[in-house]
């Protein structure tokens, strides 16, 4: 049996060869053939340039449906997708590249030059909507492509996330993590022919790619493809539409217009938040406008979705609900003893959705699991008596910021390069809008001149935008605990 997870969401696909799959609003319909056709076409583009089966294809382009075409040529071959957030820069794309040793990268066509010069032993291939000599090519090829066999433990996918050291981590995802997780939640979330998911996250994460996409494909539904959250815009839409998938900052911008109400969402049956806490008072404030409870879940990039509030039941503010089936999670404390009903611990997490380690890191993957199998999230909560899991912290200082991942050491690293500079600690604080926002505490030398917009600026130049703190401020001095280590705790209670 083939455990390619193209397989599965192939055999998924209407029995109707032009049913409707990418709507894109003011423009085209993607039929399911026609993103088969086109997956096969690019398959055999990647194949001709040489890619084996497990080399890896990173990739770094604004959302269009044919990335969503180049994803799936990628399972179909047998290779590892690497999903690449589009507002990374060279140092950025610098490490990931030559730690994942790309095969193949995709980019904009307006950087292809840097980015070949970044990895010259790679080919570069450029992809816009119909534009870029990855289409070109896929044009003139076939569109019949065999797919790939594949083991369920083959590599799928790598996505990275960031440690605390500043060194971002290679997520391994295997065919069974992704099949596994999809399957379930489509049960789970009763997705349907007749739903039409609102897709406005980013591609890149794998809110948008994995869970949002591979729902859809599996339910052979479809779905309504906006480039990115625009609130107008997903008002204008969301009365065509069944279904939303969307991160805090999503739902706080829409309660945040006067036109948001219940008449947009009659046709809607269920929104849906993760990748960052939703603030109870969103929860119920969105519920109040429209009549509508949030669902809210839990995941991470290294094992898909592993709670979620019921689909028919309660749905707790302020609680990411229950283990999906087949999935158990557990709260233990400092000794690795499980925690009582309602105390807080270390969350953990087992099930076949768990990502089997880090790309080239076999000490730090042995270190995040436990003897008996486990994963070890990094965060901390709280399980309920009737299993309801609750979210209070990070035991690391992680920030989530409009539904992204900031780690802190890294943006601390090149402050603290900064001529001027003494010492930093980045933290998040409390944003109505984003969640979290990123913020910098600065101690300056006697005698220099920085600002907050030169820091800004100067950040604004090295790394991605969501990772660039909203403020700066100027301290003495930052507080400490008998060891010397910054109190990161005292500092976000300081400035919330």
């Amino acid at each position: 049996m083939n455990a390619n997870l193209y397989a599965l969401l192939r055999d998924h696909f209407p029995e109707e060869a032009e049913e409707p799959c990418v709507l894109i609003p003011g423009g085209r319909v993607i039929h399911y053939d026609e993103l088969d056709h086109w997956s096969g076409r690019i398959a055999n583009v990647l194949v001709g340039a040489g890619c084996l089966k497990g080399d890896r294809v990173a990739v770094q382009v604004e959302k269009c449906w044919q990335a969503l075409a180049l994803y799936l040529a990628c399972l179909r071959a047998g290779l590892v997708y690497l999903p690449l957030n589009t507002g990374y820069k060279k140092a950025e794309l610098d490490y990931f590249f030559g730690d994942a040793e790309p095969r193949i990268i995709v980019c904009r066509p307006e950087s292809e030059g840097f980015t070949a010069a970044l990895r010259p032993k790679a080919a570069v291939l450029t992809l816009a909507e119909d534009d870029g000599t990855l289409l070109e090519r896929a044009g003139d090829t076939s569109p019949t492509f065999e797919t790939v066999t594949s083991a369920p433990n083959d590599l799928a996918a790598i996505v990275y996330t960031s440690g605390t050291t500043g060194r971002a981590k290679g997520a391994m995802l295997t065919h069974r993590n992704l099949a596994s997780n999809a399957l379930r939640l489509v049960e789970h979330w009763s997705f349907t022919r007749g739903d039409v998911l609102l897709h406005a996250l980013p591609i890149y994460h794998v809110h948008g790619l994995f869970f949002a996409c591979h729902c859809t494909l599996l339910a052979g539904s479809r779905m309504l493809w906006l480039p990115r959250f625009d609130a107008h815009e997903v008002i204008k839409q969301l009365p065509h539409a069944t279904l939303m998938m969307g991160v805090p900052t999503y739902y706080t911008r829409l309660l945040a217009e006067e036109a948001f109400g219940r008449p947009a969402c009659s046709s809607m049956r269920l929104f849906m938040c993760g990748s960052a806490p939703l603030l109870a008072g969103t929860f119920e404030a969105f519920r109040e406008r429209t009549g509508h409870a949030i669902l809210e879940r839990y995941g991470m990039s290294e094992t898909g979705v592993i709670t979620s509030n019921p689909l028919d039941g309660e749905r707790r503010a302020g609680s990411v609900g229950r283990p999906l089936p087949g999935e158990s999670v557990r709260v233990t404390n400092e000794s690795g003893a499980t925690c009582a009903p309602g105390e807080v611990g270390s969350i953990e997490v087992k099930g076949p959705n768990v990502f089997p380690g880090y790309w080239r890191m076999p000490e730090k993957t042995a270190g995040e699991f436990t003897a008996d199998g486990y994963f070890r999230t990094g965060d901390m909560g709280a399980l309920a008596p009737d299993g309801y899991l609750s979210i209070v912290g990070r035991a690391k200082d992680l920030i989530i910021s409009g539904g992204l991942n900031v780690y802190p050491k890294e943006i601390e690293d090149r402050i603290d390069a900064m001529p001027g500079v003494v010492e930093t600690a980045v933290i998040g604080v409390p944003d109505a809008d984003l969640g979290e926002a990123v913020t910098a505490l600065v101690v300056a030398a006697t005698g220099h001149k920085l600002t907050e917009a030169s820091i800004i600026a100067s950040l604004k130049a090295e790394i991605a935008g969501f990772k660039v703190p909203k403020r700066v401020h100027f301290v003495s001095d930052l507080p400490r605990n008998a060891m010397g280590k910054v109190q990161k705790n005292v500092l976000r209670s300081r400035y919330a």
